[in-house]
């Protein structure tokens, strides 16, 4: 089991700046990648940004340039560091980590981005 806990969520102005973390704890040896996911209301779940242990990221084409992804792994936390947020960022990001026993979900934490 790997449970995960999101911090960093909050209300920005547009333009402005936020860092989201993400803190895995129980079998993190197990996790092979670790994602962000958002979701705004009455939208489908959406990838936003994944990291692979090996460094390897991916981003929505909506997040690219203005989205990193990181992660530190002695911390087993993943981090999404979000500039020039715009107010279609506002959703619940969700943190998951994929696992050789399957895939785990966070709890999500609100971005709002007022214009």
């Amino acid at each position: 089991q790997v449970q995960l806990v999101e911090s960093g969520g909050g209300l920005v102005q547009a333009g402005g700046s936020l860092r989201l973390s993400c803190a895995a704890s129980g079998s993190t040896f197990s996790i092979n990648a670790m994602a962000w996911y958002r979701q705004a209301p009455g939208k489908q779940r959406e990838l936003v940004a994944r990291i692979t242990n090996y460094g390897t990221t991916t981003y929505a084409d909506s997040v690219k340039g203005r989205f990193t992804i990181s992660r530190d792994n002695a911390k087993d936390t993943v981090y999404l560091q979000m500039n020039s947020l715009k107010p279609e960022d506002t959703s619940i990001y969700y943190c998951r980590a994929e696992s050789s026993a399957g895939g785990y979900w966070g709890q999500g934490t609100q971005v709002t981005v007022s214009s």
